[in-house]
């Protein structure tokens, strides 16, 4: 089996998510992570200390960790804006990454990361985590037994209680860092229909505005910190309210409503709905065939999926076939764990992992443009389609370093 030394860029926060990958006792090592905050630093090499007793190497500039670890993967969780520079520059560098969804926060920005990787022949993997979560995976298992019949509708609410802690306290507020929230947060939904569906979408319209949040009080200009997810994120059950927070992001001007509405490639319909201020958090997914219909009920810890396969006219929160899961350990109801494993299978073993830049960034490319259109007044869009040859590109092909 192949030895495999892997660093991180963002070494803290979401940057945890490469933890799962210190796996010495199968060759794999987490020995380098490079962030531009002295505080993150010290704690990832605490973190490996403590918890690994592990010695890991720390950089400010994640260049040099690159010219000088010798690294056969990377994993990329570093903010929304910095994806296309940092993913670019490891792939130019013959440097296989995981790169945390979004791929990028512009269309310009996700195609020039494939193109990068199909230049070098460089393996490039999207941290699509929801493809490797329970219920997704089971719906996706139902539509395929064709028990529902032909998908021809797809629906997602998503409810979003702790936006105000996790959104809009720090660099996501501003649509500079993000572009829309329907990347950050909508690109794991986007794709997912899409996944469900079997085609991705090719026209995008939608509505939305900052409702709720609007007028939270802000933090002054110069007090941004952007690196101390402490300091910027108290994330708490008391944030609720919205009328009772205060000490938002300085720049505040994402929407904390948007909902699109997608036509896809094969016909199917959908629609993706998101609020940012509700009181409670899941996503809800409502997929109709022709035979059929399923819906999820949470998303995490105890949850289920009902499947309606017989008329009825009246409402049942009961299906004729039932799906229950239990907690799972593990980030994200285990996805994470299981998706670092995938980034470890594709480099050890040239397996192919479940998710793909292609689908990627036809995610962002969706948002991008819903986003557009919500804020031209609901103006429909057409969603251009990646050349032949990057679409049939095989991303996960071994590196020629």
């Amino acid at each position: 089996m192949k030895k495999l030394r892997l660093g991180v860029i963002g070494a803290c926060g979401r940057g945890t998510l490469a933890d799962w990958a210190h796996q010495p006792q199968n060759g794999v090592e987490i020995v380098a992570g490079a962030d531009i905050y002295e505080e993150q630093r010290k704690s990832f090499v605490e973190r490996y200390k403590k918890e690994k007793n592990a010695d890991v190497k720390a950089y400010a500039d994640y260049r040099e960790m690159i010219e000088k670890e010798n690294l056969d993967g990377l994993f990329v969780t570093s903010p929304d804006f910095c994806h296309e520079e940092h993913a670019c520059h490891a792939l130019q560098n013959k440097v296989a990454v995981y790169l945390e969804k979004p791929i990028a926060i512009t269309l310009e920005g996700a195609d020039r990361i494939l193109k990068t990787a199909h230049d070098n022949k460089t393996p490039l993997m999207l941290g699509h985590n929801m493809r490797y979560m329970d219920f997704t995976r089971k719906m996706r298992e139902i539509i395929q037994s064709g028990v529902i019949g032909e998908v021809k509708a797809i629906w997602c609410r998503h409810f979003i209680s702790y936006g105000g802690d996790a959104y809009f306290r720090d660099w996501h507020a501003d649509i500079a860092n993000t572009n829309t929230l329907l990347l950050q947060k909508g690109a794991h939904d986007i794709d997912i229909i899409h996944w469900l569906a079997g085609a991705r979408s090719v026209r995008v319209n939608g509505f939305g505005a900052l409702t709720a949040y609007g007028s939270v009080p802000r933090r002054p200009l110069g007090d941004e910190q952007m690196g101390n997810l402490n300091l910027a994120r108290p994330w708490t059950l008391s944030s609720y309210p919205p009328e009772n927070l205060k000490d938002f992001y300085p720049t505040v001007n994402n929407e904390d409503i948007n909902m699109i509405t997608m036509q896809l490639e094969n016909g199917v319909q959908a629609s993706y709905m998101q609020c940012h201020f509700a009181p409670d958090a899941c996503r809800n997914y409502t997929v109709i065939g022709t035979r059929g219909r399923l819906e999820n009920f949470g998303d995490n810890g105890y949850h289920s999926i009902q499947v309606w396969t017989k008329r009825t006219d009246r409402y049942d929160l009961n299906g004729d076939i039932t799906y229950r899961f239990e907690p799972n350990d593990g980030g994200h109801g285990g996805a994470d764990p299981r998706i670092v494993q995938g980034f470890i299978d594709m480099l050890q073993k040239g397996v192919a992992p479940d998710t793909t830049p292609q689908w990627a960034r036809h995610s962002v490319a969706t948002g991008i443009l819903g986003a557009k259109s919500i804020r031209t007044g609901g103006t429909p869009y057409e969603i251009p389609a990646l050349s032949e040859e990057l679409e049939n590109y095989d991303f996960s092909q071994s590196s020629d370093k």
